[in-house]
């Protein structure tokens, strides 16, 4: 993977940016099985919204955000939406066991 500033040309970029989104979305489905799998540890549907971790994994990544430079809204933003498509999924799943 060449570095933002050794791409020759634009098409360098959106190959390296095309690389970049594959990753994340390959890192969201790995999330996702690691979601599936806490169902089996939880008791009620209480707890699989668990909306205190819920509440304080969106500040940690406003935290992890601010670190990398990048506006805290946006990444708020994009993880309570993607949490909360990955908890009602495993609501889906802890109610099928």
């Amino acid at each position: 993977m060449k570095a933002a500033k050794e791409c020759a040309n634009i098409q360098e970029i959106r190959t390296e940016i095309d690389t970049i989104d594959h990753q994340i979305i390959t890192a969201f489905g790995k999330r996702f099985e690691y979601v599936k799998a806490a169902a089996k540890f939880k008791n009620n549907q209480e707890s699989v919204k668990a909306p205190e971790r819920f509440n304080s994994m969106l500040q940690q990544r406003r935290l992890w955000a601010e670190a990398a430079g990048l506006n805290p809204d946006v990444i708020e933003n994009l993880y309570r939406d993607l949490v909360s498509y990955f908890i009602d999924e495993e609501l889906k799943n802890w109610q099928s066991h």
